[in-house]
């Protein structure tokens, strides 16, 4: 008989529906019934492309025995960490403080109140038996213990987020980000690319930070080994050489044996990052990399109204990255004559480049694509030639079973997408690409956007919402002004300003350093958390300050910039001390020490202009434009010609009437 889980959205959930565990979702439900039996709780935490979390479940959840002993002596909670990333940053904290480390499945046992007092990732059946049979025991038997170790630890969750006020007395200065950059350098793996560590995650705001930075700072080996690690990711099998799309990361230092599961919001950063490199650097590789992603997400990722979904699983058929590895047997069987040059292409061996499955995970050389000039391909001939090879893979490839797809629709991942769309439609002036990105929002709008400009973290589900969290509302902030960067549609800003609003009301309370990361309206938990360290995915303390500078000068609004400046001041001394780690946050400072040029274009033209000047690396600006003064940057700017304004700090120059007379404003201000 199924259990609780089965009423849930979650298809992560409801992989869960049918253990013999009597699993509750998280809710009232469950904490009452824990209190009113006195018994403890397991809090499970996981997501549905996790492959130690099937494992976890295949082992013990779906065992009589455990969950006899789960039953019969706690309350049995499962969370999805997507769903409510707001409970999991609670006990992923209080893990990491009782063993300095955490991950999924997250497992932690509470005390009736939802204290923590036990926890870990994965375990055994025999040792999770062992744990919760001495845990109830202790309990049973010594409660002041687990009330006395619970009050210290859940103090120490709260202390973990506090970030001091911190005076902002001077400008940043260069030099801060020299020296951070400098001891940054001594960490980059010069044989494989990004930072020596293993496993990689390709970490995409610490390139974006690093790119922007070289760029600024004039610092050659920083923008070489920046290239020199997005091929080496493009090219290793973390990327899907057939389908497009990356996987979360590489189990070895090469970026070659992936963990095979595939999330929305790499997919989205990954996009962004591709596109600005190949503004950059126009490596026709990039290109590449981002048509097939977004190919990918459309075909793959893509619910009929417009949405994303969340992820597709890492597992088929019980092993991981099967769908995905090809023998060479297959390779010739899938390509016939053509086989012979893909097989050298993808480095396919006879006995496998994955020695533990004796199989292939595809990866190319970084220089493969000189095998177009072997054969006397053109460019395109090859590029042609390259996608129809892929294309006859991929057909071969979907014989098999596919991997679980994560239907979730997310607001925070969908608004990352929004904007990654955005960013390659203005790189590479693909219509379609902002017309899936319009879609999206159109949904967004439609299903998460509440009349009193609240959003919702996904759509209402048998009457139950989730009220948004702070990552909602500063991704979605942002894909609205990607949107408005494309379109001068001064709807998309005036829609970014309401939700800041909202944010500021909501998220804020007197006496903060940073933004919370639940609303004071949601449900209250052992501990309000701040999401300030910048991972995979930049903390939305750090997305929403880069969103209120950016509308302090649309909207020319002095507190927007105050308050940015002040939370940002607050989080300076961290962002010294280890930048890789707050490298969204890195990339304000940048902004406030070269300045941010506001680029207003007005007239007739006014798209042509933006299209030319979307074709030039310039990462520290805006673009705002329209034929009615319908911001203050463009009152009395408005007229028959067209015209281009670069302005800095309330002030702007003299109008001129090309693109090329703009960049000389801002690149050779000296001659002018």
């Amino acid at each position: 008989m199924p259990n609780r889980l089965q009423l849930e959205s979650s298809p992560y959930l409801k992989q869960h529906q049918y253990n013999p565990v009597d699993w509750y979702p998280w809710g009232e439900e469950a904490l009452s019934k824990a209190k009113k039996e006195n018994k403890l709780i397991i809090i499970s935490i996981g997501y549905a492309a996790c492959h130690w979390c099937h494992v976890m479940e295949r082992e013990s959840f779906e065992n009589t025995e455990v969950a006899k002993v789960m039953n019969d002596h706690f309350v049995a909670v499962k969370v999805d960490r997507e769903e409510r990333p707001d409970i999991d940053q609670v006990y992923m904290t209080a893990v990491q403080l009782m063993k300095g480390q955490g991950g999924w499945p997250l497992n932690v046992i509470c005390l009736p109140d939802g204290r923590p007092i036990y926890g870990g990732t994965y375990f055994k059946p025999e040792e999770w038996i062992s744990i919760l049979i001495q845990l109830n025991e202790t309990w049973l038997e010594k409660p002041d213990v687990a009330y006395d170790y619970a009050e210290r630890l859940t103090e120490g969750i709260v202390r973990s987020d506090l970030i001091p006020y911190n005076e902002v007395q001077e400008p940043f200065r260069l030099q801060d980000l020299i020296d951070m950059v400098s001891d940054w350098k001594n960490s980059f793996d010069a044989k494989y690319g990004g930072n020596r560590r293993v496993p990689k995650f390709p970490l995409p705001n610490n390139w974006l930070f690093l790119l922007r930075y070289g760029f600024h700072t004039k610092d050659n080996t920083v923008l070489d080994h920046v290239h020199f690690t997005l091929k080496k990711i493009a090219c290793g099998g973390i990327y899907d050489q057939v389908g497009g799309g990356f996987a979360r990361y590489s189990v070895d230092a090469e970026w070659h044996i992936p963990h095979f599961e595939k999330m929305l919001y790499d997919n989205a950063l990954l996009i962004s990052l591709y596109s600005e490199a190949y503004l950059h650097k126009r490596d026709p590789h990039y290109k590449r990399i981002v048509y097939e992603t977004i190919a990918w997400v459309k075909r793959e990722m893509t619910h009929p109204s417009g949405a994303f979904y969340s992820s597709l699983d890492a597992d088929s058929d019980g092993v991981e990255g099967k769908y995905y590895c090809f023998t060479e047997r297959e390779i010739r069987e899938a390509l016939g004559d053509d086989a012979e040059s893909f097989v050298h292409y993808f480095q396919i061996s006879s006995e496998g480049n994955w020695a533990e499955m004796n199989t292939n995970v595809l990866k190319i050389d970084e220089h493969a694509d000189t095998l177009a000039q072997d054969v006397g391909y053109t460019a395109q001939e090859w590029e042609n030639y390259l996608a129809e090879t892929k294309r006859r893979l991929w057909d071969y490839r979907e014989k098999r079973n596919r991997p679980a797809l994560d239907d979730k629709i997310l607001c925070s991942w969908n608004a990352m997408m929004i904007r990654s769309l955005s960013d390659a439609y203005r790189v590479f002036d693909q219509p379609d690409f902002l017309d899936v990105a319009k879609k999206c929002d159109q949904f967004i709008s439609e299903n998460l956007l509440k009349a009193n400009d609240r959003l919702l973290r996904q759509p209402e589900h048998r009457g139950r919402q989730i009220l948004g969290f702070l990552d909602d509302y500063a991704f979605y902030i942002d894909a609205l002004i990607g949107l408005y960067e494309c379109t001068f549609e001064v709807g998309y800003l005036l829609r970014a300003k309401k939700l800041t609003d909202r944010v500021l009301v909501d998220f804020w309370q007197k006496g903060d350093t940073v933004f919370n990361y639940s609303s004071q309206e949601a449900e209250q938990l052992i501990a309000d958390k701040k999401e300030v360290m910048d991972d995979v995915i930049p903390s939305s303390n750090s997305v929403f300050v880069g969103q209120l500078f950016k509308l302090g000068l649309f909207f020319d609004d002095d507190n927007y910039r105050s308050m940015a400046m002040q939370t940002l001041g607050n989080v300076f001394p961290q962002i010294k001390t280890y930048p890789s780690a707050f490298s969204n946050w890195a990339i304000l400072v940048l902004e406030e020490v070269v300045g941010v040029n506001e680029i207003a274009i007005t007239g007739p033209k006014l798209h042509k202009y933006r299209k030319e000047l979307d074709q030039v690396y310039l990462p520290n600006r805006i673009t705002l434009g329209g034929t009615e003064e319908s911001l203050p940057l463009l009152k009395n700017k408005i007229g028959q010609t067209t015209k281009v304004y670069v302005c800095r700090n309330k002030s702007c120059s003299k109008p001129v009437n090309s693109i090329p007379a703009a960049l000389n404003l801002i690149f050779n201000p000296e001659s002018n």
